[in-house]
C-alpha cells in the first residue's frame, strides 16, 4: 500500500460544518470533479511529499501519458488551486509542479480512501 499521510503529517483542525445528506452529497460531488480524469490521481501521487517536478520529470514517471494530456491535467490541478506552476526565470526556462498546501491536504483522505478499497469483500463466486 502506498501511504501518503506520513510523508505530510497533515491533520486538519478547526470544527467540521454540520452536513445534511444533501450539502454532503453535494460536497462530495464538486470534490470528486476536481479529482475526476484518468491521469489526475496519478500526478497527484508523484507530487506527494513536497515533491517538486519538472515536467519532464512527471512525463518520466508517467510514460503511458501524452504530452497534451499532462498539460491539460497539470492545468486543470492548477486551476483548482490543488498544484502550483513555479516558474524559474533562467535559460533555459525551468518550470516545477508541486502541491499546494490545500493539495498536500488530499493525503489522509487518499491514505483513507487506499486503505478502504484494500477492505474490500471478496465477490459471490
Amino acid at each position: 500500500m502506498a501511504s501518503t499521510d506520513r510523508k505530510v503529517g497533515y491533520a486538519p483542525a478547526g470544527k467540521r460544518p454540520d452536513y445534511t445528506p444533501d450539502t454532503a452529497a453535494h460536497g462530495v460531488e464538486g470534490a470528486l470533479q476536481m479529482l475526476e480524469g484518468r491521469w489526475k490521481m496519478t500526478i497527484l501521487f508523484h507530487l506527494f511529499g513536497g515533491s517538486l517536478l519538472r515536467f519532464s520529470d512527471l512525463e518520466r514517471a508517467i510514460p503511458s501519458i501524452s504530452q497534451k494530456m499532462l498539460i491539460q491535467q497539470l492545468r486543470k490541478l492548477e486551476a483548482d488551486g490543488i498544484v502550483r506552476r513555479i516558474v524559474h526565470h533562467q535559460v533555459p526556462p525551468k518550470v516545477e509542479y508541486g502541491l499546494t498546501e490545500w493539495g498536500e491536504g488530499l493525503c489522509p483522505a487518499l491514505d483513507a480512501l487506499l486503505l478502504w478499497a484494500e477492505h474490500r469483500p471478496a465477490p459471490d463466486a
